[in-house]
């Protein structure tokens, strides 16, 4: 065996790379702006999400050539294309608004140096390489009367957050002022709880914080219940208030990026109730913009309907007639009149339109007041993804044909109230969360995953199952991890890294809370089906939800349980079939393949097949690609708890899905 090279110089070469790649990635950029330069005499789109996905495929295989995996592949280019895209943007809506531009702007936002706003405004005037002069505010009415008086060129006001949903105040705000909405920005949050250098975890009695940070944490704040709680004007504050202090108990929530101004170590991290933390901010300026039509546009405005049965809905309906998509939509009261409300809008269209302009005169004739807070580029930009059958290399030559068996007139007439029934919804139900897409022609591959784990091997089990083509995992046996809320939150770190989807089985109905808090999508386990009162309460949750078939059920029962949990009000439901007991004297039970064409036939709801405990090793794939056939529209592969098991199990559940994707 060779000795290997002294450490300094492999750190010197991959020094030298990493300038290499710096300057590569800023030249690629530089070319995506010439490509801006020809969409603006040509006036095409921004996005071109076809070549985007040609682009990706591309990629994956040649980086597959070079050792490299699919995620590892994607993860980069998304951020690269994002970049590209956002740069783009900027270029054309500069060249759009030649009066408006400086080298440097005056900018008013909330709190001090290190604060969310500060840092949302900072990277908004970086990607327009200008310069910016901040005016940090105590208040959002500060930051309208600086931008009002003159005293800055732009405000920033952050107006929702993923965790803690709208800002009301910030609503209120722009009820009475005459400034434009001229852009937005959106950042991720990454709250972690930031202390003097040297300071312990163990020692913190006291937390600053700004009220959001607040609420966004409230489930780790109540892990540690023993906290005293400072609110603070802004997170800048919260910081300066840790540094100033010689208490080594106090910390303040806050971003890295910010506690490093102050000169303060993240002891904590990861602290938001959600994995994905991010507020969204808009820009408000004297003057409105033009948008030119290449850009992805937004328009923001407020309007205020009758007091009569409908006002809203005839309003509401407008905007559907002239086929506009409205992204937000917000009631505040109106003050000094009781019980009227103002309702504030995102529509994802330029101003200049002909659909907007003839929706917004329709629209003036039937509402009691409205005006248009503002049209600005779009930022928010959409991954693009790419199907199984890509990320496997595979050619996506066709999709299995749809079951053809029709209903009686009989059967038409009994199920035509019932919301699972095609007669009441003729379209195929799709449940997305994630990368999982299940439904309507979307096959999810779920990997299912027994406690206790080994939680050393996280990390590598979520990397493995990634790369062999699942979107999720299903964590069941919960009762038995003694230490379940610590291992649960590693756990779903190691999924998040590899953007799988954490997936918690419901056996009993005192994990329900628990499964709620932390998962992304609840699994009713057969035996839990004819629980009425655990099916009424998940069918009020506002999360996705698999009800798995009771090995003793019939297809109606399912259904009727299915019907249970709609009535409730969630939609976002998936059923599982897994098997049914016989009267064979078989102790495993069978695979219903004949209910997965009786459900396809009278149901618009999805239909996952898991043959995980009536399969072995023998006719495992055969019903897996029998079910794939009888168009099932996802599949759960069962995965052992012992290392070595678990790898001869993954090289065979990866070439049964590559089979499956092709």
């Amino acid at each position: 065996m060779s000795k290997p090279q002294p450490l300094n110089h492999t750190r010197e070469q991959i020094t030298a790379l990493d300038k290499d790649l710096l300057a590569l990635l800023a030249k690629r950029r530089e070319l995506s702006l010439n490509v801006a330069r020809s969409k603006e005499v040509d006036i095409r789109p921004i996005r071109d999400t076809q070549r985007e996905k040609e682009l990706l495929s591309r990629l994956v295989k040649q980086g597959r050539e070079q050792g490299l995996d699919a995620h590892y592949v994607i993860s980069l280019y998304q951020n690269i294309i994002e970049d590209s895209v956002l740069n783009q943007q900027a270029y054309l809506q500069n060249r759009a608004n030649p009066e408006t531009q400086q080298q440097q702007y005056n900018v008013a936002y909330l709190g001090a140096r290190g604060s969310y706003s500060y840092l949302a405004a900072n990277r908004y005037c970086e990607r327009r390489q200008v310069d910016m002069l901040d005016l940090g505010c105590k208040s959002f009415d500060d930051i309208v009367q600086a931008v009002e008086s003159g005293h800055a060129d732009y405000g920033f006001l952050p107006i929702e957050n993923t965790s803690s949903g709208s800002i009301n105040e910030v609503y209120d705000v722009l009820q009475h002022t005459s400034l434009a909405i001229v852009g937005e920005t959106t950042i991720e949050v990454d709250h972690c709880l930031l202390a003097k250098n040297g300071s312990k975890l163990t020692q913190i009695k006291t937390v600053y914080a700004h009220p959001q940070p607040i609420s966004q944490c409230s489930r780790y704040l109540t892990l540690h219940s023993d906290y005293k709680l400072e609110y603070c004007s802004s997170s800048a504050e919260a910081m300066e208030k840790v540094i100033n202090s010689d208490d080594p108990t106090v910390a303040a929530i806050g971003s890295t990026e910010g506690g490093a101004l102050y000169q303060l170590e993240a002891i904590d991290q990861d602290l938001a109730n959600q994995k994905i933390n991010q507020s969204r901010f808009i820009v408000v300026a004297r003057k409105a913009i033009a948008v030119p039509e290449q850009i992805p546009a937004k328009s923001t405005l407020i309007m205020a309907t009758g007091q009569k049965p409908g006002a809203l809905v005839e309003a509401l309906l407008v905007l559907k007639a002239h086929n506009l998509n409205m992204s937000k939509l917000e009631s505040r009261p109106i003050p000094g009149t009781p019980w009227e409300e103002m309702f504030y809008l995102d529509l994802d269209a330029n101003l200049n339109s002909e659909a907007m302009q003839s929706a917004l005169k329709e629209l003036e004739r039937i509402t009691r007041f409205i005006k248009v807070l503002g049209c600005y580029p779009c930022e928010t930009v959409n991954p693009t993804q790419l199907s199984n059958s890509q990320l496997m290399i595979e050619p996506d030559t066709s999709r299995a044909e749809r079951s053809t068996k029709t209903l009686t007139p009989s059967e038409l007439i009994s199920t035509d109230k019932l919301r699972y029934s095609k007669t009441s919804k003729e379209d195929a139900t799709e449940v997305t969360i994630g990368q999982l897409q299940v439904g309507d022609g979307h096959f999810g591959a779920m990997a299912l995953i027994s406690l206790p784990q080994d939680s050393d091997l996280y990390s590598h089990k979520a990397k493995s199952l990634k790369e062999a083509g699942f979107q999720a995992v299903v964590l069941e046996g919960l009762s038995r991890q003694l230490d379940m809320n610590a291992d649960i939150i590693k756990l779903k770190k190691s999924l998040h890294q590899f953007n799988l989807e954490c997936i918690i089985s419901v056996e009993h109905e005192s994990e329900l809370k628990f499964a709620t808090e932390h998962a992304n999508m609840l699994l009713i386990a057969g035996k839990q089906m004819y629980n009425k009162t655990l099916l009424r309460h998940v069918g009020s949750l506002h999360m996705p939800v698999i009800l798995e078939r009771n090995t003793m059920a019939s297809i109606e029962e399912l259904l009727n349980a299915a019907e249970t949990i709609l009535t409730q009000g969630n939609q976002q439901l998936i059923l599982c079939e897994s098997g049914v007991r016989t009267f064979n004297n078989s102790i495993m039970p069978s695979l219903d393949l004949a209910a997965l064409v009786d459900i396809k036939a009278m149901s618009h709801l999805p239909i996952l097949i898991n043959p995980s405990y009536a399969s072995n090793q023998h006719t495992l794939s055969p019903h897996a690609k029998a079910g794939k056939k009888l168009n099932a529209d996802g599949l759960i592969l069962c995965f052992s708890s012992q290392q070595n098991e678990f790898d001869a199990e993954l090289a065979h559940h990866s070439e049964l899905l590559r089979s499956l994707y092709h």
